[in-house]
């Protein structure tokens, strides 16, 4: 298998040092705009099938180019770039996957569904955590029952050790922490979409293996399409993001006093945007770069052989000491990794399918135990 992996950021590195581990992967080309020094992870795992090159994906003659040395496509970049790359991968007849995270670009991304089985290949947008494997777990829960009466998924990326003020650290990024606090949430409720403010309706979420009570409050993103599958089938769906106790009342207080806005105003004869002083400010106190962990938890509700019962699975996974890998990155680079892997072996149907449609879930928690990432019914 040829694979092409697009962003030498966190993410793509962990994606290529993923299928650098994989013995029937032959080549990985590693694209980004300037590949400088590549992760300390990455170096060590390198051999002379990790291909780094200089790509700008805006130059589509560029980017026809390289798709046509591989067969499968990992976008680790902005969800922005995914749409175009999602159609010029379906007209070279390549597979190709991406950490999604834009509800508008996967339904865009959908109508290449005709052309993308026309050319015998798939597009599987937002493969990455949340959307991606929560999704994909949320999928596995639902079909164990006859019926289902609510779907709810909580996904943390968290320090290992909290400190103060907000006890938390930048994982992914701070511009994307802030989307998710300011935008509306999009759930299923009595059966149908409908949207809650983010940051709302906390309530605890307890985890065994020493993680203890965190919080859980609404924040957009995580059900993706689901919402739009399940609507008039499940009453109840809904995504919530998971941080330590008392981060969501700081963020609110935050939020309501406008230092999250995008409309700028006047400070002593200069206009200043509040949002951009604050992912400024925040971000280079908040990115600690220090052990961290995710939490995991899908709970479904329903019934099966006429019994009403709640189900629920989790995954706790941690900071990779032995490699320097954060559990941010194994949980999302990873699965990004074994997405394309599974599209590349032809185990995936040809079209265009969020993770929840396409991937098998028993096939994927064993790729994922494998790398130490085990998904458990509790």
């Amino acid at each position: 298998m040829r694979m092409l992996v697009l962003g030498a950021g966190l993410q793509g590195s962990a994606c290529a040092f993923d299928l650098l581990n994989e013995p029937t992967v032959s080549e990985v080309l590693l694209a980004d705009m300037q590949v400088g020094t590549l992760p300390t992870f990455l170096q060590q795992r390198a051999d002379s099938r990790l291909v780094p090159i200089a790509l700008d994906v805006r130059d589509e003659a560029a980017v026809r180019a390289v798709l046509s040395r591989c067969d499968a496509v990992m976008s680790a970049i902005p969800y922005y770039f995914n749409a175009s790359l999602a159609r010029l991968a379906v007209e070279a007849g390549v597979h190709f996957t991406d950490l999604g995270g834009n509800t508008e670009i996967v339904q865009e991304q959908k109508q290449l569904h005709d052309a993308a089985r026309a050319k015998g290949i798939s597009v599987i947008p937002d493969t990455g955590l949340a959307p991606g494997m929560v999704n994909i777990i949320a999928q596995h829960g639902i079909d164990q029952f006859d019926t289902v009466e609510s779907v709810k998924l909580f996904v943390g990326g968290l320090p290992q050790v909290p400190e103060p003020p907000l006890g938390y650290q930048i994982a992914y990024s701070i511009e994307g922490m802030v989307d998710y606090y300011t935008t509306q949430s999009l759930v299923v409720r009595d059966g149908q979409p409908a949207t809650v403010t983010a940051l709302s309706e906390l309530e605890p979420v307890t985890f065994a293996d020493s993680v203890g009570t965190l919080e859980a409050f609404h924040t957009a993103g995580g059900l993706s399409t689901m919402v739009y599958r399940y609507a008039g089938k499940i009453p109840v769906m809904e995504y919530k993001t998971l941080r330590y106790p008392g981060h969501a009342a700081i963020m609110q207080a935050v939020r309501d006093l406008g230092l999250l806005d995008t409309t700028p105003v006047n400070v002593k004869g200069t206009s200043v945007v509040p949002r951009d002083v604050f992912v400024k400010v925040a971000g280079d106190i908040l990115r600690k770069g220090k052990p961290d962990l995710v939490a995991l938890r899908v709970v479904v509700t329903g019934t099966s052989n006429g019994a009403r019962r709640t189900r629920s699975w989790e995954v706790v996974d941690r900071y990779d000491a032995t490699h320097g890998i954060t559990a941010m990155m194994r949980t999302t680079g990873y699965t990004l990794s074994i997405t394309g892997q599974l599209q590349a072996s032809g185990a995936i149907e040809p079209g265009v399918h969020t993770p929840d449609e396409c991937i098998p879930a028993t096939k994927y928690f064993e790729k994922l135990a494998a790398r130490g990432i085990t998904v458990r019914e509790v």
